[in-house]
């Protein structure tokens, strides 16, 4: 079980002592209301991880523990086949005592975009909203973030991440298995607030803003990063049934609307930052992540759409400040 007291004694001498008095009974019914068959087995991959000591770590330039040479070639065979039990692996990749984690998606590609345009982490208190495993929390880290707090309610994300600590060991990083309703609105205590890849799955995208600016200490930093469209700022496509094969995806905005929604929502010093076009390359299937993944999600006669015909996946990065 991992130690929170660390993580509670930051929060409140950052002034979230609300949240302190909430998040062991919030982190307890998350764990014991989970209804989850494959919880406890995951649970235990994680128990059974051997405790090894890495001759080296590198979360700066990649998210790597260890060297192949640190362990025998029945250690990391044995590893490699833990590890496996906590398939699929989405976000990534790891470099693991010489074992690659080729996960789904090359969210590497997405840390470079950003890691040199926003402004520096380093001894800042990090939130990361809906961040899956924890792969950007662990590059935040690298970048000298003080504390990393990532929270997503997905249980396997959250059992991935543990292993991983256990390999590297003791770390200010902490991926708690909530949605952000968990946190107490305004409580405005991170330096920097992350959203990538959350905002199209919230049914009410202007709440989710609002959401993500009370987190924020006066003066603090969003880097959202979200699906969009081409177009105007009155252009917003809202998907009928499916996006992309996804059910849970409700608004897409142009870069000029989304600004225009932060603008309303108080934000400052909105910047846009970056807009890529998702590729086949980036999210894929591999022997990590075995399901369809977004060749399959998109129309085989013309790659700029998806299958169900509308524009294929644009992902957006933009920064913006409260006061």
């Amino acid at each position: 079980m991992m130690d929170y007291q660390p993580l509670y004694q930051t929060l409140a001498e950052a002034g979230g002592d609300v949240w302190v008095s909430r998040l062991p009974g919030q982190l307890a019914d998350a764990f014991a209301g989970s209804a989850h068959g494959d919880l406890q087995r995951w649970q235990r991959v994680v128990q059974d991880l051997p405790v090894l000591s890495p001759s080296s770590v590198d979360m700066l330039n990649a998210a790597r523990i260890g060297q192949a040479d640190d362990v025998s070639i029945v250690q990391r065979e044995q590893l490699r086949e833990q590890l496996m039990q906590l398939h699929p692996w989405r976000k990534g990749p790891y470099d693991l005592f010489g074992i690659n984690i080729d996960t789904e998606w090359r969210s590497d590609w997405k840390w470079e975009r950003i890691k040199d345009h926003i402004e520096p982490l380093r001894n800042r208190l990090v939130l990361d909203v809906g961040c899956g495993n924890g792969y950007h929390c662990w590059r935040m880290f690298g970048a000298g973030a003080r504390t990393v707090v990532g929270i997503d309610p997905t249980l396997l994300s959250v059992m991935q991440f543990q292993a991983i600590r256990k390999l590297h060991g003791d770390a200010p990083i902490y991926l708690l298995p909530l949605g952000i309703e968990a946190v107490p609105p305004n409580m405005g205590v991170f330096d920097t607030v992350f959203s990538m890849g959350v905002l199209y799955h919230r049914r009410s995208p202007l709440d989710h803003l609002l959401e993500l600016k009370g987190c924020l200490r006066p003066g603090g930093q969003l880097v959202l990063e979200t699906l969009v469209v081409e177009g105007d700022g009155e252009r917003v496509l809202v998907p009928e049934q499916r996006y992309a094969q996804m059910r849970n995806v409700w608004f897409l905005p142009s870069c000029e609307a989304l600004m225009r929604w932060m603008r309303r929502c108080g934000f400052k010093n909105i910047g846009l930052l970056d807009v890529s076009k998702t590729s086949i390359d980036e999210q894929r299937s591999t022997e990590w992540m075995r399901f369809h993944s977004l060749a399959d999600f998109l129309d085989p006669q013309s790659p700029n759409l998806t299958c169900e015909g509308l524009p294929a996946p644009v992902r957006a990065v933009i920064v913006a400040n409260v006061n």
